[in-house]
């Protein structure tokens, strides 16, 4: 499915405080994708232990705080974009906080100092729902509400 991320990255909040802008982008993520299938938008912060804590979401509460074993935990770890086609494919390292999720992109939050300090998770329940193109799009997004600094 093609996504069109410009008009997001124009729309990306570019004030605030980093709490303030995380959540206008959760919002301004789910308001314009849930209909193209997207069930789930949040972030998982970084605080420090082996794990990622619940930060800002919609439009659900998910799973908190997550080990580093599942997407977000390798996205986080390996400090790359995650696309997982389908989830069952993860096996035991598949988080599943909503059973009827079937897709996913994670993107890796970076701090100016090369720090990786958190992720953006998206979940569907389609399968292959994402794409390189949602990767790219995510990211321009994310650095436009200077929320990543790559």
């Amino acid at each position: 499915m093609t996504r069109d991320y410009d008009e997001l990255e124009a729309a990306a909040p570019r004030t605030g405080d980093r709490s303030t802008r995380m959540q206008a982008v959760v919002d301004l993520l789910w308001d314009a994708l849930h209909p193209t299938g997207v069930s789930w938008v949040g972030f998982y912060l970084h605080e420090g232990r082996d794990e990622l804590v619940l930060g800002p979401r919609r439009d659900k509460p998910a799973c908190s705080p997550i080990g580093l074993h599942g997407a977000c935990g390798q996205a986080f770890r390996n400090g790359s974009p995650l696309v997982v086609a389908d989830v069952a494919d993860l096996g035991e390292n598949y988080v599943a906080c909503d059973p009827r999720d079937r897709s996913e992109v994670v993107i890796p939050l970076f701090e100016p100092d090369g720090r990786c300090w958190g992720v953006l998770d998206l979940d569907s329940f389609d399968v292959g729902s994402y794409s390189q193109s949602d990767t790219d799009g995510l990211l321009r997004v994310l650095i436009a509400a200077d929320l990543t600094s790559r």
